[in-house]
């Protein structure tokens, strides 16, 4: 398997937040999200960074962990075109979607081209090893700085997060499952001190062809949910049909606020 990715010329871009369920989110497209994490490395500035989705956005209502380790990102992107569909419905208008995944591999190509290194932590080791390969075959085994699975307990954290400082990498890509994923990020960055840090969800399976990704016409649409759900409806119905119900009643209440 052979990807090419797209990359977009970095440029110095001042981002600006809208205010959404009371959660700041940058009004950013992707190329200025690349430019703004590529700053922050060679400031060697950290940068914590999240995405949210209509799911996390739901669960952030009544898990309060997860709503302050989101919150105390440094920056914050919409990474479901519900996000962005829901910003225009409130009058806070987001220029566009910055999917996870698609930032994932923007960043890796940025890495190889600046000679900096990431580090890749989640999944089953299968799956991080092949992403592993799938990236030093594009690029160069010198992108990789190291890789661990996501299967560890709470006491191996702490030496997991000295390994990845220890690895010398410049960005830490984390496919470990909500809340648990934004709460060790938490936790452990003032020891891991990787300037840029980023959850990617289920992005590992995706590189290494464990699940596809829906056709680009229904992540335009507002589709990618879908296509996921009927991979895996007995896993994701719950997710995806409880959770998208949760974040339309979310909208609705929101808009009755405002036009009172």
């Amino acid at each position: 398997m052979h990807y090419h990715f797209t990359y977009m010329n970095l440029e110095k871009n001042r981002i600006t937040d809208v205010n959404l369920f009371s959660i700041p989110i940058a009004a950013v497209t992707m190329q200025q999200t690349v430019a703004r994490i590529a700053a922050a490395i060679e400031t060697n500035t950290e940068l914590q960074h999240v995405v949210v989705n209509a799911g996390k956005i739901v669960a952030m209502q009544t898990d309060a962990e997860l709503r302050d380790s989101v919150l105390d990102a440094d920056l914050i992107n919409a990474d479901g075109q519900a996000v962005v569909w829901a910003s225009k419905i409130l009058g806070q208008p987001l220029p566009e979607r910055v999917a996870g995944i698609d930032l994932m591999l923007n960043l890796v190509k940025m890495a190889h081209e600046k000679g900096l290194k990431c580090y890749f932590l989640g999944a089953k080791e299968e799956v991080v090893k092949k992403v592993i390969d799938v990236f030093s075959k594009t690029y160069s085994p010198d992108v990789v700085a190291g890789y661990r699975n996501g299967y560890f307990k709470g006491e191996d954290e702490e030496q997991i997060a000295r390994d990845i400082a220890a690895s010398g990498a410049q960005l830490l890509f984390v496919a470990i499952s909500s809340p648990k994923k934004e709460i060790f990020v938490n936790k452990y960055k003032s020891i891991m001190k990787v300037p840029f840090v980023m959850g990617v969800g289920g992005s590992f399976d995706v590189v290494a062809g464990v699940t596809k990704r829906a056709p680009l016409w229904m992540q335009k649409v507002g589709l990618e949910w879908f296509y996921r759900f009927a991979q895996e409806p007995k896993r994701m119905w719950k997710r995806y049909l409880v959770g998208n119900s949760k974040f339309i009643w979310l909208v609705l209440k929101e808009r009755f606020k405002k036009n009172r």
